[in-house]
């Protein structure tokens, strides 16, 4: 079974959002995924989803309150065939700590797979943390993600992955 994982600062805004979506969107096309989501901080370990993202989630009818907070482990890099890094500065912090070459082809920007994003620069594919903004910021990255994520399903889904 293909699996992924989604990665930013504390897993409780953007990679639970994103891991959300791919399950959905794998379910829907018949796809027998394995999504998880974690952070590069340990700050938020434990902790549920901000109750920003909760709001948004619940308006598109996801209930993350299972969700806990999750830091990524270095044993990540074997137990998941892609990783999806959500904004520039944990791609970079992923490839440093990729134990070879073929742990780092693994790690690609989310947004790299949204339909508006090809051949943009990776400076171009991060998803800003919403929890520094607005509600509205909620949104935006939320309609950022979601075109990114349908966009890795269809990507799985023609054997591109």
């Amino acid at each position: 079974m293909y699996s992924m994982m989604t990665i930013c600062t504390g897993n409780i805004c953007r990679s639970p959002v994103a891991e959300y979506l791919l399950r959905r969107y794998a379910e829907q096309e018949g796809l027998q995924v394995t999504v998880a989501s974690s952070g590069l901080s340990n700050e938020e370990e434990g902790n549920p989803v901000d109750p920003r993202t909760d709001i948004v989630l619940r308006e598109h009818g996801i209930d993350a309150s299972a969700h806990r907070a999750q830091v990524f482990a270095p044993e990540d890099f074997d137990r998941y065939d892609l990783l999806l890094a959500l904004d520039v500065n944990h791609f970079l912090r992923l490839s440093q700590m990729a134990p070879t070459p073929a742990h780092r082809e693994k790690i690609r920007m989310l947004r790299s797979f949204a339909p508006n994003m090809q051949g943009k620069s990776l400076d171009e594919q991060g998803i800003f943390d919403p929890w520094y903004g607005e509600m509205k910021d909620f949104y935006t990255t939320y309609d950022l993600m979601d075109a990114s994520a349908k966009g890795v399903i269809a990507a799985l889904k023609e054997g591109k992955l």
